[in-house]
């Protein structure tokens, strides 16, 4: 290896990324800290009919209309019950504004390339598609999720109709702005 080379790959071991990282019941999840616009406490949500249950429903966010995601039900975990450390982190994936329900958020944390792991197989029980890797910080193990590839596959695909509500009148006639 060149010395140019060396120091490129040297480079590239010392990137460090930066993550929030939020909790999903005794989980701790981490995702890129620049796909978050901005974390609120959870407020009432105005209910879509004919919606998967993981979609709450839709929130006027400053004259944006933003489909609220319930990340418990759309991770199959048990229900909570929403108290003052419930947030929603809103998000910006794939030029849309999303926002998503987590039972807290921890803080931002930095990870260098040695602190993320592979995810381990696991075999065809546990969906890992939405995973890229398992963070580690001192004794914390924090699931590092693809944001955008969880918000923007096929399942998802509601998100792009409930995120244009907006130029939608009621009707249902699509007006462009």
């Amino acid at each position: 290896m060149t010395t140019s080379a060396a120091a490129v790959a040297s480079a590239a071991e010392n990137l460090h990324h930066e993550f929030l990282s939020f909790r999903l019941g005794d989980e701790e999840y981490g995702i890129d800290i620049l796909k978050v616009q901005e974390i609120r406490g959870y407020d009432t949500v105005t209910r879509l009919a004919n919606t998967p249950d993981f979609i709450k429903g839709v929130i006027d966010l400053r004259g944006t209309i933003v489909p609220i995601i319930d990340m418990r039900v759309k991770f199959k975990l048990p229900r909570a019950e929403y108290d003052q450390f419930t947030v929603v982190i809103i998000l910006n994936v794939a030029s849309r504004t999303i926002g998503m329900v987590v039972d807290g958020v921890s803080d931002v944390i930095t990870l260098g390339a040695n602190d993320i792991r592979a995810i381990p197989e696991l075999g065809s029980a546990i969906d890992t598609r939405y995973l890229y890797g398992v963070g580690t910080l001192g004794e914390r193990m924090i699931l590092l999720l693809d944001i955008e590839r969880l918000m923007t596959s096929g399942e998802m695909a509601l998100l792009s109709d409930a995120a244009s509500f907006d130029s939608t009148d009621v009707r249902g006639e699509h007006h462009d702005q």
